[in-house]
């Protein structure tokens, strides 16, 4: 689980890359209107309600620019904010407010969209075991930003990466030359305190996954009376994930069959953002 902590560990040498993206040698506006040090103050406005995410990264970008940057927040990360509040006032050197409000804004606004969205289909299990999960389909270089939001959205993390964790798929299945031999070698391979997940797309591949001792199987784009079908049979002996296909839809009708996790990649690719906006930038006498 990416938390808060995590999170901190490793943002700030990504946080450095994008402005070093958007500032090559020198931000010459800024630079043109504001030639010396000067204090001033902005306000961080909400302009569609949705749940607030990414506290760390947004001011974290202004005390890179200005160490002795301040923002005070009315809320904290989780919590709901509504269009037209303002959600906090950022202080320091005008020089930095205007050079690292477009970044601080672009995490912000993607953490908090992806939180927005997951709170969403989160609300859909309501009343069911079973728990939402995100995936690897994430923004290259923002995987960190990205599962940190799907947790303060109510979301669980799947694998980080591919050393976290052992997930056998179709194209494993094709190069090891069936699931058996899949799961064998891995069992061989992997460290006994690993667990092994393999994706499977029909009953015949699940009845070779169990044989075999998957601890987890996934029941890959299946339909709802072939899903059904599949948890009967696994009876406990494994945990089930539903991937693929996954809307808010169609989010009760698979948790109604009894599955223990629901992935979802749209969580993170096709969140869309939650508009915020740095506005009424003054100067403090």
């Amino acid at each position: 689980m990416i938390s808060g902590v995590t999170m901190k560990l490793n943002l700030e040498e990504e946080l450095l890359r994008a402005l070093r993206e958007d500032i090559t040698s020198e931000d010459v506006t800024t630079n043109a209107v504001m030639p010396e040090p000067r204090l001033g103050q902005a306000e961080l406005i909400c302009k569609e309600t949705g749940i607030l995410a990414g506290q760390e990264a947004f001011q974290r970008v202004f005390t890179l620019l200005d160490e002795s940057a301040v923002v005070e927040w009315a809320f904290q990360d989780g919590d709901e904010i509504q269009k037209g509040e303002r959600v906090a006032l950022v202080q320091g050197d005008i020089r930095a407010l205007l050079s690292g409000e477009r970044v601080a804004l672009n995490y912000l606004q993607r953490m908090c969209g992806i939180a927005t969205y997951t709170r969403d289909l989160v609300k859909e299990l309501d009343g069911f075991p079973t728990k939402l999960l995100d995936t690897r389909k994430t923004t290259p270089n923002m995987r960190w930003f990205e599962k940190y939001a799907v947790t303060v959205g109510g979301g669980k993390n799947h694998r980080y990466n591919l050393s976290d964790g052992i997930l056998i798929k179709d194209n494993h299945i094709g190069a090891a030359g069936g699931v058996k031999q899949a799961i064998e070698m891995a069992r061989a391979y992997a460290p006994f305190v690993r667990k092994i997940e393999v994706e499977v797309e029909n009953l015949a591949m699940l009845d070779e996954a169990l044989e075999a001792g998957a601890d987890i199987i996934m029941l890959d784009n299946m339909d709802l009376e072939t899903m059904k079908q599949a948890v009967e049979r696994v009876k406990g002996r494994a945990e089930t994930e539903c991937s693929g296909n996954v809307t808010k839809e169609r989010l009760k009708e698979i948790a109604a069959i009894g599955v223990d996790f629901v992935s979802c990649g749209a969580l993170t690719h096709s969140a869309p953002i939650l508009d915020l906006s740095l506005k009424n930038l003054k100067p403090i006498e």
